[in-house]
C-alpha cells in the first residue's frame, strides 16, 4: 500500500474514532445529567427552581427532555415523571391549574407539547382535552397585521424569537395529530413572517424581537428591530425550526423555505464561536466587558446542529460543531457536585424587552440580567442534544 493511501486510511479512522468517542461520550453524560435533574428535583414540577404546581414553559421544557429520554432508553421512569406531573396539574376536565386563556401569554403553549405522547400513551381522554384547550387559545390569540402570532397580549404588536419554539412545534404536531394541513400553513407564515422582520444581512442574524407598532423604547423607530443578538433567543429560533419539520410532511409546500433558514444558520453561527467550542450572552460581542459563555445558548445550538444534521437538513459535518461545543460546555460550564450530581453553571435566569421594571434590550441589559446554576433553559436542550449527538 502506498503512503497516501495509509496516511488516507489513517485519516479516515481518526475521523471514525473521534465520532465514535463523541457518542460513547453523549451516551454516557445524557444518562447521568437526567439523572441528577431528576435527583435535585425529585418531582417535575420542581424543574427549573420551580416553587409551586404550575404549567410553565420551563417545567415543559424539561419533561420534554425526559420523554426523549424514555423513548431513547425505554425506562419507564422517565415517562413516570413526567406523567406524574401533568395528570396532577390537569383535571378530568382538561382544565389547566392556574392557566388563563385570557394572558394570551404564547409562553402557555408550551408544556403542551407533552401532552400527544402522554395521551397516546394512556389513553387518558383528559390530555386530549387540554390539547383543544391551548389550540381554542391560538385561534384567538392576538396577530400583527401579517398574521404572526403576538408574543403576549402584554407585550402587544410584538413578536419575539422566544415565541416561535413556544408555540409553533405545538402548532405543527397538532397539525398531524389532527391532519389539518392548515397548521403547517399558519407554522410557515409564522416562521417566515418572523425572519422577514428580524433577519440582519449584515451580520447573518437574528434580532430578539420586533415590535409592529415601532413604539416600543427598545425598537428601532425605522426598522421596528431590537438593538442585540441575545444569544438564547437565537436559540429558541433555531430548535423551533428544526423541531417543526419533525411534523410538517417532507413535500409540504415552503418547507424547503424554512430548511433554507436553517442552512443560513448553520453557516453563520461558527463565525460566532469562540477557540473554546462556545458562544456568549450576547452573540456578536465575544470577550467584551460582562459578557460571558452562557450556558442555554450552547445547548441549543448543540441540539439543533446535531439534530439538523442527523436529519439531513443541512451537511453532516456540521455535526462538529456540535460535538466541538460539548466539548467546550465540559470544560468550562459543567460542573461534578460532591455529591456525584452534574451541574450546568452560567445559565442566564431570564431575559425580555419592556415590562416594569422597563427592559431596554441594550448590551447592558442582557448582561447584567441574573445567573444561575441548572436553569431549564439550559439543562433541557442539554439533555436533548446529548441524545442526538448519540444518534
Amino acid at each position: 500500500m502506498s503512503t497516501k493511501k495509509i496516511a488516507l486510511s489513517g485519516f479516515v479512522f481518526l475521523l471514525c474514532f473521534i465520532g465514535l468517542s463523541s457518542r460513547i461520550q453523549a451516551q454516557k453524560l445524557y444518562v447521568q445529567f437526567a439523572e441528577s435533574e431528576m435527583k435535585r428535583f425529585p418531582e417535575a414540577w420542581q424543574i427549573d427552581h420551580g416553587k409551586r404546581l404550575y404549567f410553565g414553559y420551563g417545567q415543559g421544557l424539561g419533561c420534554l427532555a425526559m420523554l426523549k429520554m424514555w423513548e431513547k432508553t425505554t425506562d419507564q421512569r422517565y415517562f413516570d415523571y413526567v406523567e406524574a406531573w401533568a395528570d396532577t396539574i390537569i383535571n378530568e376536565h382538561g382544565d389547566i391549574h392556574l392557566y388563563k386563556r385570557e394572558t394570551y401569554n404564547i409562553d402557555y403553549i408550551n408544556p403542551g407539547k407533552i401532552l400527544f405522547t402522554l395521551y397516546e400513551q394512556t389513553g387518558k381522554e383528559k390530555y386530549k382535552l387540554a390539547i383543544e384547550r391551548l389550540m381554542d387559545q391560538l385561534k384567538v390569540h392576538p396577530r400583527t397585521l401579517e398574521g404572526a402570532y403576538w408574543h403576549k397580549l402584554i407585550y402587544p404588536h410584538q413578536i419575539w424569537l422566544d415565541g416561535v419554539y413556544m408555540a409553533n412545534p405545538f402548532i405543527a404536531q397538532y397539525g398531524r395529530f389532527t391532519n389539518d394541513s392548515v397548521h403547517y400553513d399558519d407554522v410557515i407564515n409564522h416562521i417566515l413572517i418572523t425572519a422577514k422582520h428580524t433577519y440582519d444581512a449584515e451580520t447573518g442574524l437574528y434580532y430578539h424581537a420586533w415590535d409592529e407598532s415601532k413604539k416600543q423604547q427598545w425598537a428601532d423607530n425605522m426598522t421596528g428591530q431590537s438593538p442585540n443578538f441575545w444569544g438564547r433567543s437565537i436559540g429558541w429560533w433555531f430548535m423551533a425550526l428544526v423541531d417543526v419539520l419533525d411534523f410538517i410532511p417532507t413535500d409540504y409546500p415552503r418547507r424547503d423555505e424554512i430548511v433554507a433558514i436553517i442552512n443560513g444558520l448553520a453557516e453563520t453561527l461558527p463565525k460566532y464561536q469562540d477557540e473554546e467550542g462556545l458562544w456568549w450572552q450576547v452573540l456578536d460581542k465575544i470577550g467584551k466587558e460582562k459578557n460571558y459563555q452562557e450556558a442555554s445558548v450552547n445547548a441549543m445550538f448543540m441540539y439543533s446542529f446535531a439534530k439538523a444534521a442527523n436529519r439531513g437538513y443541512i451537511s453532516q459535518s456540521y455535526k462538529t460543531v456540535a460535538e466541538k461545543t460539548l466539548t467546550g460546555m465540559q470544560k468550562k460550564l459543567l460542573k461534578k457536585e460532591a455529591d456525584g450530581t452534574l451541574t450546568l453553571i452560567q445559565c442566564n435566569a431570564v431575559a425580555g424587552l419592556g415590562g416594569h421594571p422597563y427592559r431596554d434590550g441594550s448590551y447592558d441589559y442582557y448582561v447584567n440580567e441574573r445567573v444561575r446554576e441548572n436553569d431549564a433553559k439550559a439543562t433541557g436542550p442539554f439533555i436533548m442534544g446529548l441524545l442526538e449527538l448519540n444518534r
